[in-house]
């Protein structure tokens, strides 16, 4: 009986470890089968990532070119340096030491490349984004000190050749090319490419194989983005109202925008204060050094909102009467008003409130309405909306795209400020631009509406995308919004808005030979009557009678000596954007029969030349034309002129020409006079008298001389003399 019990036990235990041991190995395939099939790729990864080690190869971000092709951002080739630390470690005789000699090279803290190599990491970024030479000295620092686990590898860095110059549009880069704001941010998908990689083994001590070799993966460089700017157009913009800030002492900034209004193209933005997109978190040119090092993070950044702000698309502000066109347009679309209409512009009331003209002091009167634009008077506007009534009225503001966005391809677009259910008094004060806010991109769109037979166009600035080849990969073509007012009433108003230039406010904007027509502007703001913060603008179209570029320049907050009124201050900048513009394009200068006229006026002379001739005849050559002149030296009839200052040139009649009957060593020089205030044929007398001449920019009183007065000049120099016509808004 026992050994059968002892046999029966036997089996029992057999049968039980039988079991625990089917129950282990079905568990152990099944854990086999967790790691092979279910975590397999999991672990596959872990493992290659252990015996690997990945180095980024950045991508070249594409170009930004203008529209001829010229780069206005580009992607220069620098290097970047990582390590192992690991390996720096065990290569390194001292840490310390090699440390100060690393930081000594790429000009860093030792501290902190000393923090670098402590890491327990298998990858460590020191410094990006440095020179070639800078990458070479480590190099040759490595092979002398015998030090392993040190990566140059090559990277790239934005780079903006022409600096400043359209920093509102183009943006800047981050520190790993990334986008963060103009173009740069609206196209970094297309403008960043994709990165690649370099892949190296390691062993398990973090070391890399002695013999392994490296697996290289290139980068994807980005596409390039070909904007509608035209760099040169972009110059004549920023120039000109640099200037503009400068001789005015504008406080808050300025815009100016330039536009082909055929295609809604921005040929030109200019946004101020502005910046340096190559070292975009540095001073900006309007801070200086010392001022900025003494700021808190808090100023700082109050100014970096500032100077990356573009003011054409992101600020909004009170249009005054450069929306005046805009009122006209719908007056005389709808039949209410026609130029030759009389008009009255003595003031008006409503709901209680009176509106008068800007010059209260001397009324205009009763005029036509083409009279009335060209003064610019605020009751004439006012009785035009009333009679289009409010309805209609906002009808066509939002027709010509006031309440929408334009879409316009930079980030940052603010919206307009417009009354939810304006009254009457709404639509009276927005007659002729004031008590709403619009952004200066939507004003410019409104006049290119006006100047291409009625098309409101979607603002372009990006014209294609291409690839490295060339290739285009995307294209952005005109767009057209909708058709606003008709092609007679774009001809209409063209028209009157020329005699605004040609004989109204806008006066200081006439350039002889191209017809210029355009609308002044000043507004108030909710700072004037505490700090007497005006913004004065100008808009205008040219030529008027075939457009091809329409300007605006709007100037915040002036304190300067000429004021604040939009024709005395703006009108000047718009002038001289629109000529060094149409003369660069090439566009052909056709004279009305009244500058025709002026061009044969015996008042502007060509002076002949005079050299070699005795002083008798040089008399004989000079007094009949009108012009005067001066001897240095020998005053006899029979004396030889051996120089003459000036000559080649057109001068005023009543100028005056030095004659040297000897070669001067140096020139002599005489005292400029003062000739602020004085009119054109008053300047023209004074200098005269000091032995100098004349060219005049502008009309109405001189405002502004090349010279300070006092300051020693060439006698027989021509001074340069800027003259604005001050009666005006």
């Amino acid at each position: 009986m026992a050994a059968s019990g002892l046999s029966l036990m036997t089996k029992r235990r057999l049968v039980a470890s039988l079991v625990v041991f089917t129950i282990m190995v079905v568990a152990l395939i099944c854990r086999l089968a967790w790691i092979q099939i279910v975590k397999g790729s999991e672990y596959q990864q872990l493992a290659f990532e252990q015996q690997t080690r990945d180095r980024a190869i950045p991508s070249k971000r594409g170009t930004i070119f203008d529209r001829n092709g010229k780069p206005l951002a580009i992607s220069a080739s620098v290097e970047s340096v990582t390590i192992s630390p690991v390996q720096v470690r065990g290569s390194c005789k001292t840490l310390e030491s090699a440390s100060i000699e690393l930081a000594e090279i790429l000009g860093l803290k030792s501290e902190f490349v000393l923090g670098k190599f402590k890491r327990k990491t298998n990858y460590e970024i020191v410094a990006r984004k440095i020179e070639k030479k800078i990458g070479d000295e480590v190099r040759v620092w490595m092979k002398d000190k015998k030090i392993v686990g040190i990566y140059i590898d090559e990277d790239s860095k934005r780079y903006y050749p022409n600096r400043e110059l359209a920093s509102s549009i183009l943006g800047f880069t981050g520190i790993d090319n990334q986008g963060l704001d103009g173009i740069e941010k609206t196209f970094d998908k297309y403008l960043k490419g994709y990165p690649g990689k370099i892949i190296s083994g390691m062993d398990a001590g973090n070391h890399e194989l002695p013999f392994g070799e490296e697996t290289r993966i290139e980068a994807k460089n980005g596409s390039n983005v070909i904007l509608t700017i035209d760099e040169s157009i972009q110059y004549f913009a920023e120039k000109a109202l640099d200037k503009a800030m400068t001789d005015n002492k504008v406080l808050n900034g300025g815009t100016a925008i330039v536009m082909d209004p055929r295609n809604g193209d921005i040929l030109a933005m200019v946004s101020r204060p502005d910046y340096d997109p190559n070292s975009p978190f540095a001073a900006p040119p309007s801070v200086d050094q010392t001022t900025w090092d003494s700021m808190t993070s808090k100023q700082k950044n109050n100014i970096f909102n500032k100077v990356w702000r573009n003011k054409g698309v992101s600020d909004s502000y009170e249009p005054g009467s450069t929306f005046k066109a805009i009122t006209a347009s719908a007056g005389l679309e709808e039949g209410v008003i026609k130029p030759e209409s009389k008009v009255s512009d003595f003031p008006v009331k409503v709901q209680g409130w009176t509106i008068k003209c800007w010059r209260d002091y001397k009324p205009h009167g009763v005029e036509t309405f083409t009279q009335g634009v060209y003064n610019s008077c605020n009751p004439v506007f006012v009785r035009v909306a009333q009679s289009l009534g409010v309805t209609k009225f906002y009808d066509y503001v939002r027709a010509f795209g006031f309440y929408d966005k334009t879409g316009i391809e930079v980030p940052g677009e603010t919206g307009t400020i417009f009354h939810k259910k304006p009254k009457e008094i709404d639509m009276s004060a927005a007659s002729f631009g004031q008590r709403f806010q619009i952004t200066p991109i939507q004003i410019i769109s409104a006049y290119a509406t006006i100047a291409n037979g009625g098309n409101l166009m979607k603002p372009r600035l990006v014209k294609q995308i291409t690839d490295s080849e060339g290739a285009i990969i995307e294209k952005y073509e005109p767009e057209v919004v909708r058709k606003v007012i008709s092609k007679q009433t774009s001809e209409t108003l063209r028209g009157i808005l020329e005699g605004v230039v040609s004989t109204g406010t806008g006066a200081n904007a006439y350039i002889s030979g191209y017809r210029v027509a355009g609308k002044t502007g000043t507004s108030e703001t909710t700072e004037t009557k505490t700090k007497g913060r005006y913004i004065a603008s100008f808009s205008a179209i040219a030529p008027a009678d075939n457009p091809v570029l329409c300007v605006l320049v709007v100037l915040d907050y002036p304190t300067g000596p000429f004021g604040h009124m939009g024709g005395v201050i703006a009108g000047p900048v718009v002038r001289e954007i629109m000529k060094d513009s149409l003369d660069y394009l090439g566009v052909e200068k056709r004279f009305t029969a009244k500058e025709r006229e002026d061009m044969q006026n015996p008042d502007s002379v060509w002076v002949p030349e005079i050299v070699g001739k005795t002083v008798a005849d040089a008399r004989k050559a000079l007094t009949p034309i009108g012009l005067e002149y001066k001897v240095e030296g020998d005053n006899n009839n029979d004396a030889i002129v051996r120089e003459q200052s000036p000559k080649g040139i057109s001068l005023p009649k009543g100028s005056v020409v030095i004659l040297y009957t000897y070669k001067p060593k140096t020139p002599k020089k005489v005292s400029m006079p003062n000739i602020l205030n004085e009119s054109v044929p008053e300047a023209i007398a004074t200098l005269s008298r000091y032995g100098l001449n004349i060219e005049v920019v502008g009309v109405g009183v001189a405002v502004d001389q090349k010279y300070d007065p006092g300051t020693k000049v060439e006698e027989g120099g021509v001074i340069k003399v800027e003259f604005r016509s001050l009666d005006t808004e």
